[in-house]
């Protein structure tokens, strides 16, 4: 009894914080300017605790690495972790976490980041640890060779040897696509990863890695007229960079389904992927269409995962999301919205997609009810609010929105269209972006299993 009572006054306070979150504008500061060398400075300052998040993210990612190179920019995530000038290999980590701090690296479609969270009072390490690598990375052969053999073990064991090898992802975005840049395997093809040679590294490091060409956020218990003064002294001599040339992402419009069979030798059940290309990020019509996303496949009460898991019991499973590797604002380009199943021996792919598309049908035809909308944007909402609650959340938000959109301010006002979404834009967008010809599925089947042979 007493938990329930917990339950129910925890139920009841975060209620309240999200009615007086709508009732209330954000607010969060933000300081925003440029180094004449090109670098982009975000500071917001907060005390509500004594911590601090120094990141850089880097204006380059899966799509922009070089043909014949896939996983390049992965590569080249670990060599950052290899050491610099000041800093000898693993001591990046050490000073971190001997500083009370954590750390971590991520390569994505459209960014690289590195960030460390530590006690506010170290955010002149973390600043410098950061300068040192950007200005004077250890490029060496020996690095090299570490982390190509690095790298192809992690995509033996994250992909070669995992059931379904990340097929909704790799292969779904291979089929999906047909821009090379949108469609090649991120993660990296074994030969290709280890064909870059020591002058690919030295090059994509001067190129993509170059002040210019990326974004600095220090968010936290900072003084902004402080860490002001740190950049400058840390990252104001480190020289730009001619900017990259900027990869062609557009992408042509589908205009027929795309239907796949792969078989799988690690699976046990079969498994189905589908991808819908969505509107891009500046559309009328991509704030319903995120909504529509948490409608379809937000969690166990969805509808897709009700008609499909708890109804029909066709599926074992349902997930999936607008962005798989992040969320609606940390990429630029083009977009799929996966959903991913592992589905009953004795069903098959089809009569799954027959029950997704009933579930489509009805929206387009009935719409949506005024709870499903106030639902949708409740955990829209909540999941908005838990990101900047995290120092790192709060963080990353801040730095796509200065890198791609050259705005930071902006976090203060990314939630407005999505509250301004009515039934009748999302029951819209259902109906025009929740077409067969807009889509791509892959169906994952175990291979077949030799019969053992019999004397006769």
């Amino acid at each position: 009894m007493r938990r329930i009572l917990v339950t129910c006054l925890l139920l009841l306070i975060w209620t309240a914080n999200v009615s007086y979150a709508q009732r209330k504008p954000l607010n969060i500061p933000v300081v925003y300017y440029k180094l004449p060398n090109g670098l982009k400075v975000v500071i917001s300052e907060d005390h509500i605790a004594p911590v601090v998040t120094v990141a850089v993210y880097y204006n380059v990612g899966f799509r922009l690495e070089p043909k014949g190179r896939t996983g390049f920019a992965h590569l080249f995530e670990h060599m950052m972790f290899q050491g610099s000038a000041n800093v000898k290999k693993f001591e990046h980590a050490k000073f971190v976490e001997a500083n009370g701090g954590s750390l971590n690296g991520h390569t994505d479609f459209d960014y690289t980041n590195y960030f460390e969270t530590m006690p506010s009072n170290r955010v002149e390490l973390g600043l410098w640890l950061e300068a040192d690598r950007m200005r004077s990375l250890d490029v060496s052969e020996e690095n090299l060779k570490n982390q190509q053999a690095v790298v192809s073990e992690e995509v033996r064991v994250n992909v070669l040897n995992q059931p379904y090898g990340l097929f909704e992802w790799i292969s779904l975005w291979q089929n999906a696509f047909t821009n090379w840049h949108n469609s090649h395997n991120g993660y990296g093809e074994l030969a290709e990863i280890n064909a870059a040679t020591i002058e690919d590294v030295r090059s994509f490091f001067k190129t993509y890695y170059a002040p210019n060409n990326a974004v600095l956020t220090v968010a936290g218990d900072v003084d902004v007229n402080e860490v002001r003064k740190m950049v400058e002294k840390h990252f104001a001599s480190i020289p730009a960079q001619p900017m990259p040339a900027r990869a062609d992402l557009s992408e042509p419009p589908q205009t027929k389904e795309k239907r796949v069979t792969q078989t799988d030798k690690l699976a046990k059940l079969p498994a189905l992927a589908t991808g819908y290309h969505l509107p891009p990020q500046n559309s009328p019509d991509f704030p319903a269409m995120a909504l529509l996303v948490q409608i379809l496949q937000g969690d166990d009460s969805s509808r897709w995962y009700q008609r499909l898991v708890k109804e029909k019991e066709l599926t074992l499973d349902l997930t999936g999301a607008l962005n798989y590797f992040g969320n609606e604002f940390d990429y630029t380009g083009p977009m799929i919205m996966t959903t991913r199943a592992t589905y009953k021996l004795g069903r098959t792919a089809d009569e799954v997609i027959r029950e997704m598309d009933a579930v489509i049908a009805d929206i387009t035809s009935k719409g949506i009810t005024d709870k499903e909308l106030a639902d949708a944007k409740v955990r829209y909402r909540s999941n908005f609010y838990s990101q900047l609650e995290s120092s790192f959340g709060k963080t990353h938000l801040l730095s796509v929105l200065a890198l791609f959109r050259d705005d930071p301010q902006q976090i203060n006002s990314l939630l407005t269209p999505f509250e301004n979404v009515t039934a009748a834009q999302v029951k819209a967008a259902a109906a025009k972006y929740l077409v067969a010809t807009n889509r791509t599925v892959i169906d994952r089947v175990p291979e077949a299993q030799t019969q053992p042979k019999t004397d006769k």
